[in-house]
């Protein structure tokens, strides 16, 4: 199943109306395109922030597109047990199913639009993958995994989940019905989404259909971030051509601009920049390189926590 959907749009809340001569659409900075690589026990990936400056990201740090693949039989793959701290992991499933646990016990499915929001603090293990029933079949699978940095006074709080159900978004269209907007976290255009963010953020899957229109208000002290899933269009008002794997950085203004040339599937992103030195280096995110070998240490001494003996087992 893709993500969330519905049978019609129509009945919708819409986007309001934006003047383009009032309204101060946002030019777009920089187009970059994702190199394609393998993350944890090989399943592929784009690298969506590759080559994009941090000051243009803050306060996101990471963003893999994990997929689309079509796995067949035993194919499967997830991650090992591995590490993080200062920063949180929003892991959202378009398509297949994701199983994770955690060394403090914690775990639980995703699939089909849910949302698995971990918010690492002063440290955590932790586990993804695939249940056994889905590595025997083989199937599709296709998500994004975004690491959200924490400011300085959050990075060593304790550890703590959000399950959000996709049943969960909030969802709109755009004034001509032509687009669906499933806000996951924040806030647009009055609508707000069920994820609680430590740094005020937005993050909202998109589809429009061929020819529509998008002219999404955005809150002016935010970064605007658009990555393509799929499809092809155009994006800001001097119509760059954009497809799949590519991420536009939006400069200054009041709303996003964004136009399909067939159906386009985007992930939209932006936040307050937290303007904080950053010490990062593999799953730990820090503001000194001081606290950045504490972490290492930290979790060379089993610090932060001990693998559990046993898997949890999947629950439908």
């Amino acid at each position: 199943m893709p993500a969330i959907t519905v049978d019609d749009v129509l009945v919708l809340p819409r986007l309001p109306q934006l003047d383009p001569v009032t309204t101060e659409f946002r030019a777009v900075r920089r187009l970059t395109t994702a190199p394609q690589g393998y993350e944890g026990e090989g399943f592929p990936v784009r690298r969506a922030f590759a080559g994009v400056p941090m000051s243009e990201l803050d306060p996101f740090i990471h963003l893999d597109q994990m997929g689309e693949v079509d796995y067949a039989p035993g194919e499967p793959k997830g991650t090992p047990w591995h590490p993080h701290r200062g920063f949180e992991t929003v892991t959202y499933m378009i398509d297949g199913i994701m199983d994770h646990q955690d060394s403090l016990g914690g775990g639980g499915s995703i699939s089909n639009s849910d949302t698995q929001w971990m918010t690492a603090g002063s440290g955590i293990l932790h586990i993804e993958a695939p249940p056994e029933h889905l590595v025997t079949s083989g199937g599709l699978f296709h998500g994004l995994q975004l690491w959200v940095n924490l400011p300085r006074a959050a990075k060593m709080i304790d550890p703590k989940y959000q399950d959000i159900r996709g049943t969960k978004a909030a969802l709109l269209t755009t004034p001509d019905g032509g687009g669906l907007i499933r806000v996951i976290a924040g806030e647009i255009a009055g609508h707000r989404g069920p994820g609680s963010t430590f740094t005020p953020i937005n993050l909202a899957h998109i589809t429009l259909q061929p020819g529509a229109r998008l002219d999404l208000p955005w809150q002016t002290d935010y970064n605007a971030l658009v990555y393509t899933l799929a499809g092809e269009g155009w994006v800001g008002t001097d119509m760059r051509p954009v497809r799949l794997g590519q991420l536009a950085t939006y400069g200054p203004g009041e709303a996003i601009r964004v136009e399909a040339k067939t159906e386009l599937d985007l992930f939209v992103m932006g936040g307050q920049p937290i303007r904080e030195p950053i010490a990062h280096y593999g799953p730990f995110v820090m503001n000194t390189q001081a606290e950045l070998k504490q972490a290492f240490e930290d979790f060379q001494k089993g610090r932060l926590g001990v693998v559990p003996a046993a898997r949890i087992p999947h629950t439908d």
